[in-house]
């Protein structure tokens, strides 16, 4: 779909574009000067809880979570919505409301917006941040020898369709939502703290696809362990169930040629790393000699993060 476009922009002709046209990454970053450079990223989709604050506020952590997985800091954001007609008015507030107070929370201003009419709900942001040039975090920033350190479990995905076909667990749910809102400044603020330069979030394409991405753009292979591996509680109660949403099927035939599984793993095992995020944590890179301070400084801010895997040489992914 793309390919008309394609030869329109050359990336010689846009020296100041650090990332944007080249390989794929979670924002697009433009150079001001030495010290600052612009993250600019913008997210929406449709519904995926049923109460609408919850459902702005995941939207809005997931849009701000892009300028996050490059090491910025969000500052200003825009509203875009699309909402029927007929939705009441109470309704389109908690929308808005929800996006607004998740924004505040980040230390970021929604000063705007634009609104159109449609039949089904679509909310999210337009968000502009900042990153120094020489700090940013890249999918193609990884390194052999790396641990791999993931900031929110999985599982977001199976779990919130089998709340659309009405066989979730309302606590499984109200789980689900609490991590789908929380953002991912704590955990990026610590790995640029560290020094560190691989990283990316974990949404749409699966913990396997974006690691795919990451594996891909830095020429090195990913290796992760299984039982190190966080899920929230009903994750592997709906896999058994099969309530995955379609996107994981898409996932596992574009990226599971490149995935190499251990022979005990069963299909729901695997199936739960193809599954959608939104709104998931950062899958970040370490070097092995920063690893314990970094863990211990997570620690002491309340920071969650898993050791889940490293980087290796050669190629694609292996799940031991």
């Amino acid at each position: 779909m793309l390919r008309p476009i394609q030869n329109l922009f050359d990336p010689a002709a846009y020296p100041d574009l650090l990332v944007g046209l080249g390989n794929p990454d979670d924002a697009a970053v433009w150079r001001l000067d030495s010290e600052r450079a612009l993250v600019v990223t913008t997210d929406f989709f449709t519904p995926v809880v049923d109460d609408a604050y919850d459902y702005g506020a995941i939207a809005a952590a997931n849009a701000l979570s892009d300028v996050y997985a490059m090491g910025g800091q969000p500052v200003l954001a825009l509203n875009i919505a699309a909402l029927p007609p007929d939705l009441p008015e109470e309704v389109i507030g908690a929308i808005l409301r929800g996006g607004a107070e998740i924004a505040r929370q980040a230390g970021v201003v929604i000063a705007g917006g634009h609104t159109i009419q449609d039949k089904e709900p679509k909310y999210g942001l337009v968000v502009i941040g900042f990153v120094h040039p020489e700090r940013m975090l890249t999918k193609g920033g990884l390194r052999p020898g790396e641990k791999l350190v993931l900031s929110k479990p999985l599982g977001f995905g199976v779990t919130t369709t089998a709340l659309k076909r009405g066989q979730a667990d309302p606590a499984d749910v109200a789980e689900a939502v609490g991590w789908m809102k929380r953002l991912n400044r704590g955990a990026s603020e610590l790995a640029v703290e560290s020094g560190l330069h691989g990283g990316t979030d974990i949404t749409g394409y699966s913990l396997l696809g974006h690691a795919a991405e990451m594996a891909a753009a830095s020429g090195a292979g990913l290796r992760f362990e299984y039982k190190h591996i966080p899920f929230i509680s009903g994750a592997r109660k709906y896999a058994e169930e099969w309530t995955f949403p379609g996107g994981a099927s898409d996932n596992r035939q574009y990226f599971g040629a490149q995935v190499r599984f251990a022979a005990g793993l069963d299909e729901a095992s695997q199936m739960l790393l193809f599954d959608p995020q939104t709104s998931g944590g950062l899958l970040l890179s370490v070097p092995a000699e920063k690893l314990e301070a970094l863990l211990r400084r997570a620690a002491q801010s309340g920071q969650e993060l898993w050791v889940v895997g490293e980087v290796v040489e050669g190629a694609g992914i292996e799940v031991i």
